[in-house]
C-alpha cells in the first residue's frame, strides 16, 4: 500500500536520531543545525500525517513503534515548533494516534500523554500564552502542565464560542460581528482538534454560525473533516449542527448518504430491523424532513436504483429508508412543517396520497380494494400514450418503489385470491419488478419471476417477517411459515 512505503524505516530512524540530539543539546552549534533541518523536516512530518490518517492507532503504533518518542521530543523543542506549518503538523499527527475508544489502561494512558501534548501545543499557538517562565508560574499555581493547559483550551474555546454566538459580556452586549475572515482562521484551526471533547462546543458554533455574505465563511477542509469524523462515529454532535453542516455543504451530504448506502449493501442482514436501526443511526431520515435535504438524498437513491437496475436489495434499502423518513417526519412537531405530499410535487397528488397511506393504518379487509385503486391510477399514467416519456415511466416507478410495501401486500392479496381481481395484483407486480415492458410482456415477466425468483423471495419474506413483528404478531401459522421459509432459504443460499 502506498502508505507503507511512504515513510521508510531509515528515514525514520534518521530524524528520531536528530531529535534525541537536539534535545541533549543547548548549544549554538546544535541550534543552528536545528534551523538547518526545518524545512526537510516538515516535509518529512507531512509525510507521517499523510500515513497516519489512513490508520487507526493501533496499526499506526505497529507501524511506527517509536512514533510517540518521535513526536514528543518534537513538539517540545521550540526552534520544531515555531518554524512554518510544523505545529499544525504535528497536532495532526497527534490526533491520528488518539484513540476514541481505548480498551485498556496503556491506550488510556497514551490518550493522557497525547492530550497533554496538544494542550502544550496549543499554549504555544497565537491562541495561547507564550511566556519565559511559563512552566514556573504553572507550578507556583499548583497546576500540572496537562491541568493548565486543559483549562487553558477550555477557556479559548469558550471565548470563542461567546464570540461567534455575540453573547453579552460583563453586562454589555456585544453587537460587532465577527470578520468573516476571522471565521474562516478559527475553522481551519480548529481541522486537527476536530476529535478533542473540549473542542465541541466551538464545532457547533461554527457550525450553526453564519457571517453576513452569501459566501461561505467556514473552510472547505473544516467541513469536510468534521463531516469524516461525524461518519466514523469519532465525534457526537447535536442534530442542528449536523443539519447546518449537511445543509451548508452539499458534498458532505452526498458523502454521508453514499456511505449509508454503501454500508447497508455491504451489510449481510437477513433482518430489516438492523437495516432499519443503521438507517436511523445515521440521522438521514430525520435531516431529510429539511425539504433541500430529501430532494438531495432522493435524486442519489434514484440513481441508484438506475445504476442497478433495481435490484431487490437496493429497492428495499430505498422502501425501509423512506418508511423511516416517514416515521421522523410524523414525530417533527415543528409548527411550520411541509406535508409529507410535498416532498414529492412532480407526481399525480392522488397517487401521492395513496401510496402514502400505510397498511397499517387499513383494515385488511381494505387492502385489495385499495391496490386496485393504485393500480388504476398507475396504469392511466402509464397506459396512456398521449403523454407517456420513459422519464414519466420511471418516475411513477421510483414513486412505487419508495412504498414498495404495497407490492408485498400485493403478493399476499394474490395468494389468497380466487377472482378477477388476481389480474390487478398481477399488473402491480409485473409492473414493480419489470416497468420498461409493454402491457403484452408483463403476464410473461410474472411467469419468468415464477422460474427464477429466490433473490426477490427472499427479499419480500424478510419485508413481511419484519411487518408481522411491528405488529407484534408471533405464534400464528403465518409467521411460522414465513419464518420456515427464509431458514430453508438460507439453508439453500
Amino acid at each position: 500500500m502506498a502508505q507503507d512505503t511512504a515513510v521508510p524505516k531509515l528515514s525514520f530512524q534518521y530524524w528520531l536520531d536528530k531529535a534525541v540530539e537536539w534535545g541533549h543539546t543547548t548549544t549554538l552549534e546544535s541550534q543552528q543545525d536545528v534551523c538547518l533541518h526545518l524545512p526537510k523536516l516538515q516535509e518529512f512530518l507531512q509525510q507521517i500525517y499523510e500515513s497516519l490518517k489512513h490508520m487507526n492507532s493501533t496499526t499506526a503504533i505497529q507501524r511506527f513503534p517509536l512514533i510517540g518518542q518521535l513526536l514528543g521530543r518534537l513538539c517540545w523543542n521550540p526552534f520544531v515548533v515555531g518554524y512554518d506549518e510544523s505545529q499544525k503538523t504535528l497536532m495532526w499527527c497527534l490526533c491520528c494516534l488518539y484513540s476514541n475508544e481505548p480498551q485498556n489502561p496503556v491506550e488510556l494512558k497514551a490518550n493522557s500523554w497525547i492530550l497533554s501534548l496538544l494542550y502544550h501545543l496549543l499554549s504555544s499557538s497565537s491562541w495561547g500564552a507564550n511566556e519565559v517562565g511559563t512552566g514556573t508560574f504553572i507550578s507556583a499555581l499548583g497546576y500540572t502542565s496537562a491541568d493548565y493547559y486543559s483549562k487553558l483550551v477550555k477557556n479559548i474555546v469558550s471565548s470563542l464560542v461567546t464570540e461567534l454566538k455575540g453573547n453579552q459580556f460583563n453586562g454589555l452586549n456585544i453587537q460587532g460581528r465577527v470578520s468573516d475572515d476571522h471565521v474562516t482562521v478559527v475553522s481551519l484551526f480548529c481541522v486537527p482538534l476536530i476529535t478533542l471533547p473540549d473542542v465541541t462546543p466551538l464545532l457547533e458554533a461554527l457550525l450553526t454560525y453564519h457571517g453576513g455574505g452569501s459566501q461561505e465563511v467556514l473552510s472547505s477542509e473544516f467541513l469536510e473533516a468534521v463531516n469524516e469524523t461525524f461518519l466514523k462515529k469519532k465525534i457526537a454532535l447535536s442534530e442542528s449542527a449536523i443539519l447546518s453542516l449537511w445543509l451548508r455543504h452539499l458534498p458532505s451530504l452526498e458523502k454521508a448518504t453514499l456511505h449509508l448506502f454503501e454500508r447497508l449493501i455491504s451489510t449481510q442482514t437477513s433482518s430489516l430491523e438492523h437495516v432499519v436501526s443503521i438507517i436511523k443511526d445515521s440521522f438521514l431520515p430525520q435531516a431529510a424532513c429539511h425539504p433541500a435535504i430529501f430532494k438531495i438524498v432522493d435524486e442519489i437513491f434514484k440513481n441508484a436504483l438506475l445504476e442497478t437496475g433495481g435490484t431487490p436489495e437496493v429497492m428495499t434499502i430505498i422502501q425501509m429508508f423512506t418508511w423511516c423518513f416517514v416515521q421522523a417526519h410524523q414525530k417533527d412537531n415543528k409548527q411550520h412543517k411541509f406535508p409529507l405530499k410535498a416532498y414529492f410535487p412532480h407526481h399525480q397528488q392522488h397517487l401521492v396520497i395513496a401510496l402514502l397511506k400505510h397498511p397499517f393504518d387499513l383494515p385488511a379487509t381494505l387492502w385489495s380494494q385499495h391496490l386496485k385503486y393504485i393500480t388504476d391510477m398507475l396504469k392511466a399514467i402509464i397506459e396512456d400514450k398521449s403523454i407517456r416519456s420513459y422519464a414519466d415511466l420511471f418516475e411513477s416507478w421510483f414513486l412505487f418503489v419508495r412504498f414498495g410495501e404495497w407490492a408485498d401486500i400485493a403478493v399476499e392479496q394474490l395468494l389468497k385470491s380466487e377472482d378477477e381481481s388476481s389480474d390487478t395484483f398481477l399488473w402491480l407486480l409485473a409492473f414493480y419488478y419489470s416497468p420498461h415492458n409493454d402491457k403484452e410482456k408483463r403476464t410473461q415477466i410474472v411467469v419468468i419471476l415464477a422460474s427464477n425468483t429466490t433473490s426477490e423471495v427472499f427479499d419480500l419474506l424478510i419485508r413481511t417477517a419484519y411487518r408481522f413483528n411491528q405488529l407484534g404478531l408471533k405464534n400464528q401459522r403465518a409467521v411460522k411459515l414465513v419464518n420456515e421459509l427464509l431458514q430453508e432459504l438460507r439453508f439453500t443460499d
